[in-house]
């Protein structure tokens, strides 16, 4: 059986794995991810009780339990790279013996749900309101790491967007996965639907403009204007595509809930960002409750 080199699967002293901080005891099989190192502790302070603590660099660990439900709560910082390094660690916690460095002979499955923030391209989805991402669609090239066939739906729909958007030749190579429609299922009715795009950057990546002139004007118009069959582009941050191609890869379950803080297409902001994302957490917390998972 093939053993995983010290150089590729990378553990500390005490046996956890390098970025995370994390011992495979220490998490649990539903795991909710955040960007922001601070809203682990946020999401925490509604758990019943906490078991265990793991903090390296901006990666924070909470495992603990809402209700019976044990939960781990793990910050990734910004960006499609960190989701790289969160899912596949995150992955190999549940999916590889770390003492004999081989891949465990029963796959053992997660559920993995983003809390995050995000910005609508819908005029209909204002501030402060809550959406679930039924597909990732990403900016970034993160996917195109790893060897993953599209299904025949995605595949027709990453044809319309480019055809739509202009981007089938350039320097951007968008891809597109969905996501779990296990889990849709018990947060879609509170949460508006659509597809969430994530960037590889704030400011020129989506579209905003400082002192950059933008290489292509216009993109976050047609992000606004396209449709394929029933879907339409709802809104976009900067990890989702990552979550879901990856957790397509490696088999889990993955949904991305965020609360808008902006809508570009009024061009508002949240006035209370802090309650916005205070709503997300408490309704999604209460949906996983009550669910079966």
């Amino acid at each position: 059986m093939f053993k995983i080199p010290e150089s590729e699967l990378i553990l500390d002293k005490r046996g956890a794995i390098y970025h995370l901080g994390v011992r495979p005891e220490e998490m649990a099989k539903i795991i909710i991810v955040v960007g922001d190192p601070d809203r682990v502790k946020k999401v925490t302070k509604h758990f019943d009780r906490i078991e265990t603590t793991c903090q390296h660099r901006e990666f924070i660990t909470h495992t603990g339990y809402l209700g019976n439900k044990r939960i781990s709560v793990i910050s990734t910082g910004i960006g499609p790279d960190n989701i790289d390094i969160a899912l596949n660690e995150i992955d190999a916690l549940a999916n590889i013996d770390f003492e004999t460095r081989t891949i465990k002979p029963a796959f053992v499955p997660l559920h993995i749900l983003r809390f995050g923030t995000s910005g609508s391209l819908q005029a209909d989805i204002p501030v402060d309101e809550l959406v679930a991402g039924t597909h990732g669609l990403g900016f970034d090239n993160v996917m195109h790491y790893y060897a993953i066939e599209n299904n025949e739906a995605e595949k027709k729909m990453m044809e319309d967007f480019k055809v739509h958007t202009g981007l089938q030749k350039g320097n951007v190579v968008p891809y597109i996965f969905s996501g779990s429609t296990k889990l849709l299922s018990i947060f879609g009715n509170a949460y508006h639907n659509g597809i969430t795009v994530a960037c590889p950057g704030f400011y020129g990546p989506q579209g905003r403009i400082l002192r950059l002139p933008l290489a292509y004007p216009g993109l976050i118009e047609k992000l606004t204007s396209f449709k394929t069959g029933d879907h339409r582009i709802s809104n976009f941050e900067m990890e989702s595509s990552a979550i879901y191609g990856l957790g397509r890869a490696l088999g889990h379950e993955c949904l991305s809930l965020n609360v808008v803080v902006a809508n570009r297409v009024s061009q508002k902001f949240s006035k209370d960002g802090d309650a916005a994302v205070e709503k997300l957490i408490k309704t999604s917390l209460e949906k996983i409750a009550d669910s079966n998972l």
